[in-house]
């Protein structure tokens, strides 16, 4: 009896370990399938110049992906410029401050904001962000933009971002043993002193993987950036230019013009560089992340 129960363990073990590498792997495989199918265009065009030039004429052959790698970043960028600040000092009011019966009833807005589909936000973003730039924020700073823009696009990613962010940072304040703020308030640190000085430094790594989430949800979004950042194939002088993201790029034209020699690779190239900057961009932060607990530590 005890050898088929040690038996069953064996194989259970085994099994969800075949399980978990081949979870791992499944990242490698979409590469590989990715990489093969723009292998035809990377087998003429340089990388180098596939990567850096600005020049998108696909009927002429040329597919320059700079605009649309620069367009995401900026777009992510002012994302996260929004989303980091806001979600963070959110989810410390309603972790460290919040009455209970405040805490009950954000959960379920919260909850639902993660919910809302993206094109919902894009709809949003086109009846309401795209006009408040065009007519009142821009001529207000002097300037003009029609209103869809890296702006736009990046307040409306902010605002989907917001859940992401909030709740891991809540769940990360939570596990911060509350004898470290009792010890802090005993030493006569007042309750913002303890929050900045031991609860913070305490979640740090916690919350940089939070803000990671959320950076790699901004990189990712696709309906409603393509409603709204204007998709225009250049680079983006300022925050009220229009930008031309890679997941729009993807969403907009797979399906479309793929008889059109290379036009098909080119469009799998830029979803494998989108899959290798988020990959890098994850692989960096948590570099980063082990760092800081070391430092902590």
């Amino acid at each position: 009896m005890n050898k088929k129960r040690l038996l069953k363990d064996k194989i259970a073990a085994k099994f969800m370990l075949g399980l978990v590498i081949f979870s791992g792997l499944l990242v490698f495989l979409i590469a590989f399938g990715l990489y093969y199918r723009a292998k035809p265009i990377l087998d003429i065009k340089p990388l180098g110049q596939l990567l850096f030039s600005s020049s998108w004429r696909p009927l002429r052959g040329d597919f320059g992906f700079f605009p649309f790698i620069i367009g995401t970043f900026w777009v992510t960028a002012v994302a996260i410029f929004i989303a980091v600040p806001f979600s963070l000092l959110t989810a410390v009011y309603l972790s460290e401050y919040a009455h209970k019966l405040v805490r009950e009833l954000t959960a379920p807005l919260i909850d639902l904001l993660a919910g809302i589909p993206s094109v919902i936000y894009g709809i949003w973003g086109v009846l309401v962000v795209v006009p408040l730039i065009k007519n009142h924020l821009a001529p207000f700073l002097g300037t003009f933009s029609t209103g869809y823009s890296v702006l736009s696009a990046g307040i409306v990613l902010a605002i989907m971002v917001f859940p992401v962010i909030i709740h891991v940072v809540i769940e990360v304040l939570r596990s911060i043993p509350n004898e470290l703020r009792d010890a802090s308030l005993a030493l006569g640190a007042t309750k913002w002193q303890t929050v900045k000085h031991v609860v913070l430094l305490k979640a740090l790594p916690g919350i940089v993987a939070a803000v990671v989430l959320g950076v790699s949800r901004a990189f990712g979004e696709t309906m409603a950036v393509l409603m709204i950042a204007g998709n225009v194939a250049k680079l983006p002088g300022s925050v009220f230019d229009p930008a031309y993201p890679l997941p729009a790029l993807i969403a907009n034209n797979y399906g479309e013009m793929l008889s059109v020699p290379l036009y098909d690779s080119a469009l799998l190239l830029a979803s494998l560089i989108l899959l290798v900057v988020v990959l890098g961009f994850n692989v960096l932060s948590r570099i980063i992340l082990i760092r800081i607990e070391r430092r902590i530590q």
